[in-house]
């Protein structure tokens, strides 16, 4: 319907009771919360981000990635739905481009402050720096995966791209650390924290009428990407990651209105937690089942994955398969082992004394 209210559907146990608005155009879904969806050049062509009330101007929440679409999607909303009143905060939930692709440049149009976690803040401060040429860490980490040569090489042409879809950050911001409370327009905004799919994920909970601003820590129709990258290649995300799924499980009540970056606000997010916690329990399996020979971590994406993986994701592919593998060496329930060409070949350590 043209204010955005539709019949609420039911799908998977979780119910949506919006239908998203224009690109540039904004929704609200709550008291004093308004749905901006910008869009994004690849597979995934949105994120969703929010303008909160906040006296006579707002405080917003992600921003989008820097493209011309984006910040044109930006100035129609700052002069039309958003009144032409300033932003006084800007808030990024983490540190990847689709959320501070222009926290830079509307700090600077505003003269506002940025609020991120510490280890988020930091991390996009070297990432955006890293434009290359590629180390030679990122090399070993393809081959170890069983990259072909023409593979890497346009890996590492494409190095350095984090930096171009980010306009420049702030040189300094306000940290946001688990517990914390901001006062939005009188409200309280209390900030939970999650682990996983990037290192401390802020999430922002209005607890007065159940409002979440889940950004990717809760999606209602994708699994949020939980990878390994070469600068920390015996990370261990999934752990991480399973551990902040139960932890928003035992603390967050399930009559929230969650906002998430991707997809439509839902209802339902203890259903979705579980559905989350089971996806992984059972890819875990059917990875088990396939170590139980030798592979390297592009043999295992039928396991993990629904769909053929070209080159596009090869990257996101490799990085969550490298993180599931890891989560169950870590448990010693696989083993590794390099071969004399770099290539890491991976198997469960109860196969017995067969070669």
């Amino acid at each position: 319907m043209a204010d955005g209210v539709g019949d609420p559907e039911n799908l998977r146990g979780l119910t949506y009771p919006w239908v998203a608005p224009e690109p540039g155009g904004t929704l609200e879904v709550a008291p004093g919360v308004l749905w901006l969806r910008l869009a994004l050049p690849m597979a995934l062509n949105h994120v969703n981000v929010w303008a909160l009330a906040d006296g006579d101007g707002w405080t917003v929440v992600d921003t989008g990635i820097q493209t011309p679409a984006t910040v044109a999607h930006w100035e129609q909303a700052l002069d039309g739905s958003l009144g032409g009143r300033p932003v006084w905060r800007v808030v990024c939930t983490h540190m990847h481009p689709d959320h501070i692709g222009l926290a830079g440049w509307l700090c600077d149009r505003f003269d506002a402050p940025l609020l991120m976690t510490r280890l988020e803040y930091v991390t996009a401060r070297m990432l955006v720096a890293d434009t290359g040429p590629a180390p030679a860490s990122v090399e070993i980490f393809c081959r170890a995966a069983g990259w072909e040569t023409g593979q890497i090489e346009v890996n590492r042409r494409r190095y350095g791209q984090f930096g171009r879809s980010v306009a420049p950050l702030p040189s300094s911001f306000q940290r946001l650390t688990e517990g914390d409370v901001l006062s939005i327009d009188g409200r309280a905004w209390r900030v939970v924290a999650g682990d996983g799919h990037s290192p401390e994920h802020a999430c922002l909970w209005r607890e007065e009428d159940g409002v979440f601003i889940s950004g990717d820590q809760i999606l209602p129709r994708i699994s949020s990407n939980v990878s390994v990258w070469p600068t920390e290649p015996d990370a261990d995300p999934l752990g991480d990651w399973l551990r902040s799924i139960d932890k928003l499980a035992g603390l967050l009540p399930d009559d929230l209105l969650v906002l998430p970056s991707h997809g439509e606000p839902f209802c339902g997010v203890k259903t979705r937690l579980e559905q989350l916690r089971r996806g992984h329990d059972v890819a875990l399996r059917r990875l088990e089942r396939t170590l139980a020979r030798p592979c390297r971590a592009l043999d295992v994406f039928p396991a993990l994955f629904a769909r053929p993986v070209d080159d596009g994701l090869l990257g996101m592919a490799t990085g969550e398969a490298v993180a599931h593998l890891n989560y169950l060496l870590r448990q010693g329930r696989v083993e590794r082992r390099r071969d004399a060409d770099g290539v890491d070949w991976w198997r469960t350590t109860d196969h017995g004394a067969d070669t």
